[in-house]
């Protein structure tokens, strides 16, 4: 079966924890900002239980716009599985805060290590801006990479991204989710 972004589930389990495995040794834990670094700190000792990954399962899976406590923006989490492996994730973010805007963009992903350079990113990406368009109203899209990461910027214009500009170490790219009308100019939400 081909891969598809589905919503969190408890079904992928081992493939899952051999993927946190293969983003420990790649060093994850060290990103700053890294959302994937935080719910390591905050999950890896719960989930091999299967009550610890069913509760790590229902945290990330709030209806989507659910509120979350102190302020933080509500966000999405899709899974990207093939044959009930899983391959990686996209967060989406509903909204922009001064920080996301500069930093984080509406959506960050990640494939795991062992799943990498074979199109997973690109189609991931690809698929993640429907979901974007019209489950959350989310139109343009702002994606952001590191300005070494020249796989994770090849992958953002493959799938529509127009450069803004560079900040700090980050480069910003904005997507239409649905294409505009002849003429029409995209607004940005923020």
């Amino acid at each position: 079966m081909s891969p598809q972004l589905i919503a969190p589930t408890a079904r992928v389990h081992a493939s899952f924890l051999a993927a946190m495995d293969e983003f420990r040794a790649g060093g994850v834990e060290q990103v700053p900002h890294s959302s994937l670094a935080r719910e390591l700190r905050t999950w890896a000792t719960r989930w091999p239980t299967v009550e610890g990954f069913a509760e790590y399962v229902d945290a990330i899976s709030g209806a989507p716009g659910e509120e979350r406590a102190g302020g933080v923006v509500p966000t999405t989490t899709r899974w990207w599985v093939a044959d009930g492996s899983y391959l990686g994730r996209v967060t989406f973010r509903h909204r922009l805060t001064d920080e996301l805007l500069h930093y984080g963009g509406h959506l960050g992903y990640a494939v795991r290590p062992g799943a990498r350079r074979r199109g997973h990113a690109t189609a991931m990406l690809r698929a993640a801006l429907p979901i974007a368009h019209h489950e959350l109203d989310i139109d343009p899209v702002l994606v952001t990479c590191d300005h070494t990461n020249t796989g994770s910027r090849k992958v953002i214009e493959a799938c529509g991204g127009i450069f803004e500009d560079q900040r700090g170490e980050k480069l910003r790219y904005w997507i239409h989710a649905a294409a505009p009308a002849a003429g029409e100019q995209p607004h940005r939400r923020v």
